[in-house]
């Protein structure tokens, strides 16, 4: 069932990407995400339920500049998550550290963009 939006909340993530191809078989190896394929310039990205989407994935010719928001993903397991996202790809910026919620590191995809994950453990 999908989820009512919330007043204010967060409802849905777009990183912008250079290569949607690249993008998409970034993330669905990293991460298992599925897509919602629009045409050459956009691909919506499917809530894990597979009921509508959660964010999108939109062709430039370069990334947002740095500085922006930080996307951050849950893993309940950073260290299988960070050996993903090196066999798909991406590039690990910052080594996993600890903070007082767990756990965390930063990574960037093919095209550039910065995001972070954090576990409890």
């Amino acid at each position: 069932m999908m989820t009512t939006p919330q007043h204010h909340s967060l409802d849905y993530v777009e990183l912008v990407v250079t290569d949607l191809a690249a993008a998409t078989r970034f993330y669905t190896e990293a991460f298992g995400w599925s897509f919602v394929d629009y045409g050459p310039g956009y691909a919506g990205i499917a809530a894990p339920d597979g009921e509508g989407e959660v964010g999108g994935l939109l062709v430039a010719e370069e990334p947002r500049p740095v500085g922006g928001p930080l996307v951050l993903l849950y893993s309940a397991d950073l260290d299988a998550t960070m050996d993903g996202i090196v066999a798909a790809g991406g590039t690990i910026l910052q080594l996993p550290y600890e903070f007082p919620g767990g756990r965390r590191l930063h990574f960037a995809d093919p095209s550039g963009n910065e995001l972070g994950v954090w576990a409890a453990q």
